[in-house]
């Protein structure tokens, strides 16, 4: 099925000509009539399975059909994300896939000066992708006004409540018009995240190109049991091993991931870190080496777990397991993108085994365990069975008493 057979107009389908966009993936060809359509979406599909086309090729269509133009500090369609990354990210997919349509988008973010952004918006934009407390200081300081928003996109919303954004987002949704279309797009959706989808949406269009929940069929994943004591150490030797050529590595911490980083540069090996302390430029910097290829191993905490488009990443190293199993299906979602085949390795120590079960359970999957020689575990990390459960061995047991009264009277028979 071509992309013109979805309603999509000549404009946008010579674009995606350009960028070599042929067929629609499973996501895009239910969610772009039914976005064109106006009606509310709630669509759940794997990382990598062009999720981002399936509501902003619509989105560019619809704006690029109205006659009036946009007022002064406003904006037309909405697009919330969890963090810095993806928001560039998706920015730059409305301007890649909106080319020629001579429409105004722009993205805004913390950790950067809010000045500039307040400036962008004084001419109105027809698309803003913004995370939720920028978005607010936006709106408290009258930079931003809704009055005109006809489309809301929530891309990632778990995460968004994962990070603490719960609040916020009841104060944008408060300040939105009523009559307006809901999108909610997500590789993974809770409970609470269906919640309030309910409270949300008006009689969505509910498209499950994927099961919920589920990584990639073409990811090989695999993990190693190690102490946590030498997982930088095993580490270096699965990299010198594979000889991958590229790794995407996630760590617990911001120290974690310094301290990998820390190594990797004393044996010479081109490394650069992402996580929330680093200033935003620092960050872009470091994933614009790595998609260069200046740099060898990116490594990062949850915050890049979303909002990383890397092409032809061979590889993801889970160095600590997510807190939270949802996160586990994103930092996999790096690889095996649009198609291509990738490994998922995770390097596990003891205490992570409540992590690893709760991953299995939301995956529906035991992941393979290898072990690596030289490498096994002096704390031996305990089975888990397909459905998440944790495999207790049998406690030893009790002498009975009668024997040890033997023992005691023997130890006073001798004195």
């Amino acid at each position: 099925m071509p992309f013109a057979a979805l309603g999509l107009i000549e404009p946008i389908v010579q674009t995606l000509v350009s960028l070599d966009y042929t067929t629609p993936t499973a996501v895009q060809q239910q969610a772009i009539p039914a976005v064109l359509s106006g009606k509310d979406v709630m669509a759940a599909a794997q990382t990598g399975t062009g999720k981002t086309a399936g509501f902003a090729l619509p989105i560019l269509q619809r704006l690029f059909k109205r006659d009036k133009p946009v007022s002064s500090n406003a904006v037309r369609a909405l697009v919330l994300v969890p963090t810095r990354e993806l928001a560039e990210q998706v920015h730059e997919s409305f301007r890649a896939y909106g080319a020629g349509l001579n429409l105004r988008t722009m993205v805004a973010y913390g950790g950067v000066s809010i000045n500039p952004q307040m400036m962008n918006l004084r001419k109105g934009v027809d698309v803003l992708v913004a995370t939720p407390g920028r978005l607010l200081d936006l709106h408290r300081q009258n930079a931003v006004k809704f009055n005109e928003v006809i489309t809301l996109v929530l891309d990632e919303a778990d995460r968004m409540l994962d990070l603490g954004f719960s609040k916020e987002l009841d104060q944008v949704f408060a300040a939105l018009p009523k009559k307006r279309q809901t999108l909610l797009f997500s590789a993974t959706f809770s409970d609470q995240i269906r919640a309030m989808a309910n409270r949300l949406l008006r009689e969505p269009v509910r498209i499950e190109a994927t099961p919920r929940n589920t990584t990639v069929a073409r990811i090989t994943q695999w993990l190693v049991p190690v102490d946590k004591k030498r997982k930088s150490e095993l580490f270096l030797h699965l990299l010198k091993k594979h000889g991958w050529t590229q790794v995407l590595a996630f760590a617990k911490t911001r120290k974690g991931v310094d301290e990998l980083v820390g190594l990797l540069d004393a044996k010479r090996i081109p490394a650069d870190a992402i996580h929330g302390d680093k200033p935003q430029p620092a960050r872009l910097r470091a994933l614009e080496r790595f998609k260069l290829g200046e740099v060898k191993v990116l490594v990062a905490t949850d915050v890049a777990a979303r909002g990383l488009d890397i092409e032809d990443l061979p590889v993801v190293v889970n160095v600590d397991l997510p807190i939270v199993a949802e996160d586990y299906v994103h930092r996999t979602g790096r690889t095996g993108r649009a198609g291509a085949s990738g490994e998922a390795v995770s390097l596990v120590a003891a205490d992570e085994v409540e992590y690893l079960a709760a991953i299995e359970a939301l995956t529906k999957q035991t992941i393979k365990r290898v072990e690596e020689s030289g490498f096994e575990p002096d704390h031996r990390v305990p089975e888990t069975t397909a459905g998440g459960q944790i495999v207790k061995k049998p406690k030893k047991p009790k002498k009975p008493k009668g024997e040890t009264k033997v023992v005691q009277e023997d130890v006073r028979f001798r004195r």
